[in-house]
């Protein structure tokens, strides 16, 4: 007791001397470049801002347990027992710090890239830090000799090692879809390449297959392994023919590419990155930043004294990223300190796979891809369809007492392809999990990843409604079928974003949570019956049936993995698939939009079905024609008048039937904005604009 209580003292006075811990910890940062910005506003009284790019230099402690959990990480370690780490980040600042609101907001990089911060919140003095957490020196976060004020950001990080300092090696795959022709093709998770090589280029000692097609069920057709002397690691092409120059990160057929064929090579592989230290790296740059006023060596913190309270966040990957970092506890620093006061995962509905051995971070959605083991939810639940014991993701933060408060905001692209529901009714689809206090959610209702371009006209065929259908992202995924969906998230984003710093910084609370429920009969199976979507013109062939959603799939990684935290070491490449758990959606209304969402102008107004999923096209992409385009979302506009909708068989009413003139039109606008300000979900500026728009807008001219 009295050896605790010296060392409270301890740290006590360490934290008033500005050091960042005793243990792990940011040792040295290194300013790269600094840059001043226009004034935020342009107005008067505007913030003058500047930008720093540097590099943070940190060490962790193995056997603390807010690192111990890191895989791998005693494999990781130097002579002197600490494991090191070169994080780059970027500092948004005002120049003079008197003008800063406290507020600092910790942005995650997706695949290296640091999002836009609003112009808001430099009009409020908001402090914007971003910082890398993404360790495997593949293609967009590869390591560079300084950090730039626009470039990528990036972690250098060490890669396992055997106690006796040999190689840690293991079974690795990666797949190849949509190439044809005789060039060869390099081995990519999204867009980046796969992170790990091949041992040796015998393709002996690698296996090649290729599959005819697969499921959402996991099913495989007509898959044929490709003879060893069919194939090479290299680079070839028309000029350089089979078996080409040889090339670890790229694989050569003698008979070229089958467009028709997906390709799936697995491989002994060496030198993993450990790639949980981004955890830790994210967590120590964001303290540092916040509770210290110096490095080691005497470097001053740029933002020492200034940030009373912080709010993490992030997008899309980097949102299950922040799910990831705080289930597995990194939200306490290394002297048990709570490390931010809110974190923003913003259309991200799983924990990122990135603590485990040979993890892929790029990895979203694909079949074989790692990010819906465990619990997605937030409180304790059973998980009896899978076998594991009740867990939830703040279980860790509840134990210290380290738990933010969360706002979490979704469209319906969430649900249809990026696997969303199970956190909402768990994995037996049977009932609504609870929702603890500190959390808010927010549902988006048929709307894209991250929204569409917003406006009126961007709902009208022939005025601002494109005829093609947007790209799929992803790994060559094709195109969609049908336009993008324009119905807009900034708006609400902009109230919420509102709502999380009045939450953070004054204790006010914001909205209830609103999302589809099954207590109020707002979900269902995800099929076309049950969800009572209407029959559609053009949309015969393409309406969501079954098995149009991504399920998620309940995989077998071996035994030397913890499907609970998602850590550990996989020896199953791929992964067996044990089953397939039941999806559910948003039920829709008789236009084929959802229910159970917050108010939506556009949607409160609309001028068409808008859809959170799109199909994939064929052409020269055609291995996933028919099935869903990844995130991406679409959109069916309404008939003009009645008497072209009849033409076109289709049950949904015209925009004359439902708003007679221009003038109506503008007076539904209006009410809808009124509607989303009372609920909280609409700034007065935001309405302003809103119904200014509509005047301009082409609807019913």
């Amino acid at each position: 007791m009295f050896q605790a209580f010296k060392t409270s003292l301890l740290v006590a006075g360490l934290m008033t001397l500005g050091i960042s811990s005793l243990h792990a910890r940011v040792t040295r940062i290194v300013i790269d470049e600094v840059r001043a910005v226009p004034a935020a506003t342009g107005g008067a009284g505007a913030i003058a801002y500047e930008q720093v790019a540097g590099r943070a230099f940190g060490e962790l402690d193995p056997k603390l347990a807010q690192n111990a959990i890191i895989q791998d990480i005693e494999l990781a370690k130097d002579a002197d027992g600490k494991v090191r780490y070169m994080a780059s980040f970027v500092i948004y600042k005002p120049v003079d710090l008197k003008q800063a609101s406290g507020l600092m907001w910790h942005d995650v990089p997706n695949r290296g890239r640091v999002f836009p911060y609003a112009p808001e919140e430099f009009a409020m003095g908001d402090i914007g830090l971003a910082s890398a957490w993404q360790g495997d020196n593949a293609g967009a976060t590869t390591v560079k000799p300084k950090a730039t004020i626009n470039g990528l950001q990036f972690l250098q990080i060490p890669v396992a090692r055997q106690p006796n300092g040999s190689p840690v090696t293991g079974r690795v795959f990666a797949r190849i879809v949509n190439r044809s022709g005789p060039a060869s093709a390099p081995l990519l998770v999204q867009t980046n390449p796969v992170p790990y090589q091949p041992m040796s280029l015998d393709t002996r000692q690698s296996q090649l297959v290729s599959r005819g097609r697969e499921n959402m069920a996991g099913e495989v057709f007509d898959e044929q392994v490709m003879p060893a002397s069919e194939w090479a690691w290299a680079k070839c092409d028309a000029q350089t023919p089979f078996p080409g120059t040889p090339d670890p990160t790229q694989i050569c057929l003698k008979s070229g590419f089958d467009p028709k064929r997906l390709y799936q090579v697995t491989f002994q592989a060496r030198d993993p990155y450990v790639l949980g230290i981004g955890f830790a790296a994210w967590r120590d740059v964001g303290a540092f930043f916040k509770q210290a006023r110096a490095d080691d060596s005497g470097t001053p913190n740029p933002l020492a004294g200034v940030v009373r309270h912080s709010i993490g966040r992030g997008v899309s990957q980097s949102g299950n990223y922040l799910r990831g970092w705080l289930h597995l506890g990194f939200n306490q620093d290394e002297v048990g300190r709570q490390v931010h006061d809110g974190l923003w995962p913003i259309i991200a509905g799983r924990r990122i796979a990135l603590n485990f051995r040979w993890a892929q971070p790029d990895g979203v959605l694909e079949l074989y891809q790692a990010g819906s083991e465990g619990p997605q939810w937030w409180l304790p639940h059973p998980d009896s369809v899978r076998g594991l014991p009740p867990a939830g993701i703040l279980d860790r933060c509840t134990r210290t007492q380290t738990c933010p408060k969360i706002i979490e905001h979704f469209g319906s692209a969430e649900v249809w392809a990026l696997k969303l529901t199970p956190e909402w009714v768990g994995t037996d689809a049977k009932q609504d999990l609870p929702l603890p206090t500190n959390v808010r959610r927010y549902y988006i209702a048929s709307s894209n990843h991250g929204g569409g371009a917003g406006g009126f006209d961007t709902s009208l065929p022939g005025v601002g409604l494109p005829t093609a259908g947007p790209m799929c992202p992803g790994n060559n995924f094709g195109q969609a079928v049908l336009p993008a969906n324009p119905v807009p998230h900034k708006e609400t984003v902009n109230a919420l974003r509102v709502h999380f710093r009045q939450w953070v910084m004054k204790g006010v609370e914001p909205p209830p949570s609103r999302y589809p429920l099954l207590s109020r009969n707002e979900l269902a199976l995800a099929e076309k019956t049950a969800l009572g979507f209407p029959t559609l013109p053009g949309l015969r062939s393409t309406i969501p049936e079954r098995d149009f959603i991504m399920p998620v799939h309940d995989y077998d990684w071996g035994p030397d993995f913890n499907a609970l935290d998602g850590t550990g070491i996989p020896t199953l490449a791929p992964p067996r698939i044990k089953q397939v758990l039941t999806m559910l959606a948003p039920k829709v209304d008789a236009d084929g939009n959802e229910l159970g969402g917050v108010p939506v102008v556009l949607l409160d107004a609309p001028l068409g079905t808008y859809l959170g999923w799109n199909v994939t096209a064929g052409g020269d992409k055609p291995f996933h024609q028919g099935e869903i385009c990844n995130y991406v979302g679409g959109m069916v506009p309404f008939a003009r008048t009645r008497a072209q909708r009849l033409a076109q068989s289709d049950s949904r009413l015209s925009l004359e039937e439902r708003y007679g003139s221009h003038e109506g039109y503008v007076t539904a606008v209006r009410l809808a904005t009124e509607r989303a300000k009372q609920a909280g979900f609409l700034l007065p500026e935001d309405a302003k604009n809103l119904v200014e728009a509509a005047q301009r807008s082409q609807v019913l001219r």
